[in-house]
């Protein structure tokens, strides 16, 4: 059996299944994270089951890529059942989809979702009523806390098994009489969507499915377009808005008769939103709790990273003393030491306590309040509002940055909002802001690099927007509810992004340090050194750094971990001034994004572009080392 899990942005979909799944899937308080579809197996009832989370879509239209995914889905896959999750607070909105779901014909249970968050508002919804205006299972839930999640997959499990099939709600005559007309005219069409649901995508003017469709019955594109003007004729209305409008008239008579809410004085977390979306005050709030987020991360790694450093050149120290030195054997033994300690002393400490903290301003809800803090600054960087959603991911990974950007409608959106978001530090080149600038400069400058990197990334904008000039639309977000983040969903987040880096990463890092120990034991790391040297000789860097800049596009991690290898020290003070270090980690903040990133924009924009982000971020890198270097050399002596 396979189950879809189908909602809206933020009705908890996501946590939904990573109550099931074990955390398999990145969970977010926030519009637009789950832009693919994610799949695994959970066990119902003693069978297994295939589910899959769908992106979060307000509707079936189709008409932005998160809709497309979740129709193509529907349409194409056989189904067993649907579980469709609704936000309690916001149900009449939830029920617009629900009814569209309805459409399908397939087992539907309807979860809803934050009953917790309901009551404190006052909300009261008659569940048992509400499921008999819609015949289908209507069950409560909690997801973050696992409150009828149990309930809610046995339900569809039963109903599955039974085919018990959902039946749609009845709309107007007029439009009642072209879904028929059209449903005779397609009954040949074999596809996993009924007749009914089908027609009405017709309707609404689906174009996959029109060419579809059109492809086996001759002449229907003609017969759905007469439709269409009778139905305009009749209604004054163009048939796509007249089916929404009818399904969202009668979410609101059915909530209506189902939702109830007592009034409440606004409580502490209403009254937040006063100060933090403030049009000063929000932007102070915003610098102060970034502040303090990077200040923590570099206290907590700067105190874990110190002994662990001093731990690590004792054992490589002993280590090369028991071998002799100076040998093959030893030199390679010494680089895989280096690159394990190197991940568990520069890179863990920090990385720990960042993806912790990013963790706790996902689930609290206060990310997309800096969206919208953002929206103008992204405006003037020449981008759409909804570009913050792939800015915000590239803190943790510009990889799923990159994916995000598909939100975009435009191509020149999705270019843009992948060039600059790939130049955002993701949590592999905050280790080396944290463990090199930051540890020995101090954390204003690891907090000073996010400031500047965020005023370059608008520059950048602001400059290729000019070439390629488009007028972007205003940003409609909607503001989930702050919430108490839960140990659990926390934690499980940040190990699932560490255990990226512990399986994929750290391997890398020991690999490429054994193969730089090779490297300089015959010689040949000058040869790569070379390569980089006008580079390296612009920044006034030595020359030995060019190695780990070219090892750096396979792995942010290798630029720093290999640099102390090829400096012969991983005491950074001892080997590099205060202002190489400063504008080796300028650089190595904007260069050419990581292999896998290069990878990610190539399968969704092409290698053209691909090659042209790869340009534009090694040039705004060494002209902003470059500016970096003269201004700090007076100042860093």
């Amino acid at each position: 059996m396979r189950f879809a899990l189908v909602g809206q942005p933020n009705c908890g979909k996501s946590t939904l299944f990573n109550q099931v799944a074990g955390y398999k899937a990145a969970t977010g308080n926030f519009s637009g994270t789950t832009v693919t579809f994610t799949e695994t197996k959970v066990h119902v009832l003693g069978k297994v089951i295939e589910l899959v989370d769908l992106p979060g879509t307000y509707s079936l239209l189709g008409t932005n890529p998160a809709e497309r995914v979740v129709l193509d889905y529907l349409v194409s896959n056989e189904v067993d059942a649907i579980i469709n999750v609704v936000d309690a607070t916001h149900l009449a909105q939830g029920l617009t989809l629900t009814l569209e779901l309805l459409e399908l014909k397939r087992p539907l249970v309807l979860a809803v979702n934050m009953m917790d968050e309901a009551a404190r508002q006052g909300i009261h919804i008659d569940g048992q009523a509400l499921g008999q205006m819609l015949q289908i299972p209507v069950l409560p839930i909690i997801a973050t806390k696992g409150q009828g999640v149990r309930v809610v997959f046995s339900t569809a499990y039963n109903i599955a098994k039974d085919h018990i099939d959902a039946k749609r709600q009845t709309y107007s005559s007029e439009l009642e009489e072209q879904i028929a007309h059209i449903q005779q005219l397609i009954a040949s069409v074999r596809l996993p969507v009924g007749g009914e649901a089908l027609a009405l995508k017709l309707l609404e003017g689906d174009p996959a499915l029109t060419e579809q469709v059109g492809r086996q019955v001759a002449g229907i594109e003609y017969e759905i377009q007469r439709s269409v003007d009778t139905l305009c004729h009749i209604t004054g209305r163009q048939a796509m808005w007249l089916v929404s409008k009818e399904r969202h008239d009668l979410a609101l008579a059915i909530c209506a008769k189902v939702f109830k809410r007592t009034d409440q004085r606004p409580g502490l977390r209403e009254r937040l939103d006063d100060y933090l979306l403030h049009p000063f005050f929000g932007y102070v709030f915003l610098v102060a709790i970034l502040f303090l987020f990077f200040w923590s991360v570099n206290k907590i790694g700067g105190v874990i990273e110190t002994p662990l450093v001093q731990f690590s050149d004792y054992l490589d120290t002993r280590l090369l003393t028991a071998l002799a030195g100076k040998n093959l054997l030893a030199q390679i033994l010494s680089g895989a030491l280096q690159g394990f300690m190197g991940g568990l002393s520069i890179v863990l400490p920090y990385l720990v306590p960042f993806l912790i903290g990013l963790g706790l301003l996902e689930d609290v809800g206060y990310l997309p309040r800096i969206a919208f803090l953002m929206d103008s600054l992204m405006h003037r960087m020449g981008l759409h509002g909804k570009a913050v959603v792939p800015f915000i991911l590239g803190y943790g990974c510009n990889v799923t940055s990159i994916m995000s950007a598909r939100i975009m409608e435009e191509k020149r959106d999705r270019f843009l909002s992948a060039l600059l978001s790939s130049m955002v530090p993701c949590s592999a080149r905050m280790a080396i802001i944290f463990g090199l600038a930051a540890y020995y400069l101090g954390p204003a400058y690891g907090v000073g690099i996010y400031f500047l990197n965020i005023v370059v990334i608008a520059l950048t904008g602001r400059v290729i927007s000019h070439f390629l000039p488009d007028d972007s639309p205003g940003l409609i977000l909607e503001m989930p509810v702050y919430r108490f983040p839960t140990l659990r969903t926390v934690t499980a987040k940040a190990w699932l992004r560490i255990r990226e880096f512990i399986v994929e990463a750290w391997p890398l890092l020991i690999v490429g340090s054994i193969i730089l120990a090779v490297m300089n034991y015959f010689h040949l790391s000058q040869i790569t050194d070379v390569i980089f040297r006008p580079v390296t000789w612009l920044l006034d860097l030595p020359s030995q750094v060019g190695t780990p800049l070219i090892f750096g596009i396979l792995r942010k991690e290798l630029s720093l971990i290999m640099l102390g290898q090829a400096l012969g020290s991983m005491d950074f003070s001892q080997v590099l001034s205060k202002v190489q270090m400063l504008s080796y980690t300028i650089f190595v903040v904007f260069y050419i994004p990581c292999l896998a990133t290069l990878i990610a924009i190539r399968k969704e924009l092409g290698t053209k572009s691909m090659l042209a982000i790869t340009g534009i971020t090694f040039l705004v890198a060494v002209i902003t080392a470059l500016a970096v270097r003269m201004v700090a050399a007076p100042l860093l002596v």
